[in-house]
């Protein structure tokens, strides 16, 4: 997940090498150099091709170092300190461009589930579904949040949830049981039942239904 400070995903970085607009990636976990991190979790490399630096980067690697290698290069956000990126093939780091789009949309769900679990505490008492659904429909949600919102259901006791729980598909197939059970007792303690049909909640004690008229 990167940090929540997505402003550096407007910065503009060019190569003093060959002048191409040098494209944002999340960093590798380590410095390959000392072990350490790089400090950031994203940083702009150029990944031309055609850069200069890489093109004489193989010849380089190979009469110093004995291997098959090269160079790209990077800077990191908020500066234009350059530094050497070393690459075994031509499609290292291509793989790791950072989608601005889809970075700003997992920053926005990370945003609303933080809103989520900080509501758990009074939805309760202020008869709020949203946050507990909002979790348990959540599937990159933490695990021990979504299990603290289905275990609110029943002082919910709110209806409307049933729907989009069992239209949900669960990857966790022991939330969907556990959701199963909370709403088969809401059912019963609503005096509700569903329909074998029109799957429409009716009456226990109803003899057809109200909404596709079969006999129940």
């Amino acid at each position: 997940m990167l940090q929540n400070d997505l402003s550096f995903l407007d910065e503009e970085h060019i190569c003093p090498h060959c002048q191409s607009k040098m494209l944002c990636c999340q960093a590798p976990p380590v410095h390959v150099g000392d072990g350490l991190g790089w400090g950031s979790e994203a940083m702009f490399i150029c990944l031309s091709d055609a850069c200069p630096l890489f093109l004489k980067g193989w010849e380089n690697v190979e009469a110093n170092y004995g291997h098959h290698a090269s160079y790209r290069y990077m800077e990191l956000p908020g500066s234009k300190e350059g530094n050497l990126m070393m690459v075994g093939n031509k499609d290292a780091f291509k793989a790791s461009v950072i989608d601005r789009k889809e970075i700003m949309r997992q920053n926005k769900r990370y945003q609303k589930e933080k809103e989520a679990i900080a509501q758990l505490d009074t939805c309760v008492e202020g008869g709020n579904l949203e946050p507990v659904l909002f979790l348990i429909l959540d599937e990159a949600a933490n695990v021990k949040d979504r299990k603290r919102a289905i275990s609110l259901l029943p002082e919910l006791n709110d209806l409307k949830c049933i729907e989009p729980i069992k239209n949900h598909t669960f990857r966790d197939s022991s939330l969907e049981q556990e959701c199963t059970m909370i709403i088969n007792k809401m059912l019963k303690d609503n005096f509700l039942r569903e329909c074998p049909y029109c799957a429409e909640l009716v009456k226990i004690r109803a003899k057809k239904c109200m909404h596709c008229k079969e006999d129940v």
